[in-house]
């Protein structure tokens, strides 16, 4: 069930409060956040594998977190201990330039994270437009990746999301169908076909986004800002992104770049 809205205090607005769910890491520009963002993961990842053997950590695609896997990639670790996965897949086949699965692969699975384990949500789909994917068909591709993740060593140790201007992260769009779903369904995976953005989304579902052990949300530019700034002041559904600043099991580290 939906919490009712629980206001809170934007530290960087202008008041610090030791009640604010988020810890703030301001950065010189987006160059130093992804260096310095990448140091950071792969201590985070290290200790993981040192406490349980192994890591598990979900990324986001799109262009934002290009120059972040260009740095991680290169973090000398023992990649082998770790399983990457996204936080959210478009419902389009392997290789289709939309597809998170193969970005994530070109351009983090490379150098020395090539020796990390890929999982993705799933392995083949037929070149139809996403769009043509029913609710019965997207029903059966979320029960297939459900299945397909189960056997991974849950939680998320390091979950890394992104932000859009919409305010949506991962692919928890605002009032589209199969949201509500995704909000609060005990399955590590939903779908969501937003209409506002193209093709059907498989999604990490939102409680299994707040009970990673480690959460990152690095973003830059004003517009950004301001749309964090407003999902500081209080958990709504309209603005996904502060269900996840409001109620993460853990602070969710946001590093901020002009």
């Amino acid at each position: 069930m939906m919490q009712s809205a629980i206001p809170l205090v934007h530290p960087l607005a202008g008041t610090t409060t030791d009640a604010s769910p988020w810890l703030l890491r301001p950065c010189q520009d987006s160059t130093q956040q992804a260096r310095d963002l990448a140091l950071e993961l792969a201590d985070r990842l290290r200790a993981a594998i040192d406490a349980r053997g192994q890591a598990l950590l979900a990324v986001s695609g799109g262009k934002s977190p290009l120059a972040l896997f260009a740095e991680l990639r290169r973090q000398d670790l023992a990649w082998d201990r770790v399983t990457v996965l996204l936080a959210d897949e478009r419902c389009v086949p392997d290789g289709h330039p939309d597809s998170n699965g193969t970005l994530v692969r070109e351009q983090l699975l490379q150098q020395r994270a090539a020796a990390a384990r890929w999982q993705p949500f799933f392995t083949a789909l037929p070149s139809q437009p996403s769009n043509d994917w029913s609710e019965a068909e997207l029903d059966q591709l979320a029960d297939s990746a459900n299945q397909q993740l189960a056997a991974l060593p849950w939680p998320l140790d390091l979950l890394v999301l992104g932000m859009g201007e919409d305010a949506h992260t991962a692919s928890l769009f605002p009032a589209a169908p199969g949201l509500a779903r995704a909000l609060e369904s005990e399955q590590r995976v939903a779908w969501v076909r937003p209409a506002t953005a193209p093709h059907a989304r498989l999604t990490l579902t939102l409680p299994t986004l707040l009970a990673a052990r480690s959460i990152y949300l690095p973003l830059a530019g004003e517009r950004k800002r301001a749309v964090f700034d407003q999902a500081c002041r209080a958990a709504s559904a309209e603005a996904p992104i502060s269900l996840v600043l409001h109620r993460a099991l853990q602070p969710v580290q946001v590093w901020l770049a002009p």
